[in-house]
């Protein structure tokens, strides 16, 4: 079994690091500079020495340089590393370009999952994503399946458009409905968490499982007055972020024939200009809802 070094006391890595030692991989060492970064490092790794770079990088066999993207290259770049060794960086957006030139075998090892840095982790239903060249593919699942997770392998070419989709899907999601919060507060709901979880939840679920077919909503049923009346009464940032995501809506319905030609080129018209223009000229009479 590898015996594991830590270069990096962040959350990624921590928790990385906690999983991997729980599972049984002997875990060196870890670097830990910040005060922040020791603390974690006792709390999740309480039985891991805090060493130097150096001295993590000269007692493992697989070295995870847990440090921020912009960091990777230049942390890497200052081990000694030997041809002997992996050398494996935790980066979405990265591929093996960080890690290139090194004397190690270079290894892009991405967990797409959230860390807070205060607790263990379970990484049992993660589906890792790795870029590696082929000698390091049996170390690679060896690691993953022992933490009880599943690895996929994406091409170099492609970890700036794997990333991006995660990012679009899962912090900006973050973003919508930080801003849904405060349009609910704003309208008078005393729990505006309470009101959204349940449809929201149901919404990622169905999402999930069935694609844009999950969509509903008042785009999905041609309401453009209701979409007018929206705009109308946002504040102007959210009203921005409503609108774009409501285009993307439309050409999405109108796409699998949800949305006739002509509905589409009403919502066109409304949400022109993001605040939807004037908000009578579709009016029909039904009240929003």
């Amino acid at each position: 079994m590898e015996r594991i070094g830590l270069v990096g006391a962040g959350r990624a890595g921590t928790a990385v690091g906690a999983a991997l030692a729980a599972a049984g991989h002997p875990l060196v060492g870890v670097t830990a500079r910040s005060s922040a970064s020791r603390e974690r490092a006792a709390r999740l790794l309480p039985h891991v020495p805090v060493l130097t770079p150096g001295e993590v990088t000269e007692r493992a066999d697989v070295v995870l340089v847990a440090v921020p993207d912009d960091l990777i290259r230049e942390v890497a770049a200052g081990l000694p590393l030997t041809s002997d060794q992996y050398v494996v960086h935790l980066s979405g957006t990265h591929g093996l370009a960080p890690l290139q030139g090194l004397p190690a075998t270079p290894v892009s090892l991405h967990p797409p999952m959230t860390f807070t840095g205060d607790d263990p982790v379970s990484l049992d239903d993660v589906l890792f994503t790795a870029t590696a060249p082929d000698a390091a593919r049996p170390m690679v699942e060896r690691l993953v399946k022992l933490l009880g997770a599943q690895v996929q392998w994406v091409a170099e070419e492609s970890r700036a458009l794997y990333h991006a989709g995660l990012v679009h899907g899962a912090n900006h999601l973050t973003t919508l409905l930080t801003q849904a919060l405060d349009v609910l507060r704003e309208a008078g709901v005393a729990d505006p968490a309470a009101t959204l979880r349940p449809l929201v939840t149901a919404t990622l679920d169905n999402t999930l499982r069935s694609g844009h077919h999950a969509l509903t909503g008042p785009i999905a049923r041609g309401d453009i007055d209701t979409v007018a009346a929206h705009l109308a009464v946002l504040p102007d940032r959210t009203a921005r972020t409503y609108a774009e995501l409501a285009r993307a809506t439309v050409e999405l319905a109108a796409a699998d024939g949800r949305l006739s030609p002509e509905v589409a080129a009403g919502f066109y018209e409304v949400l022109k200009g993001n605040r939807g223009g004037d908000p009578e000229r579709y009016r029909t009479g039904e009240a929003p809802r």
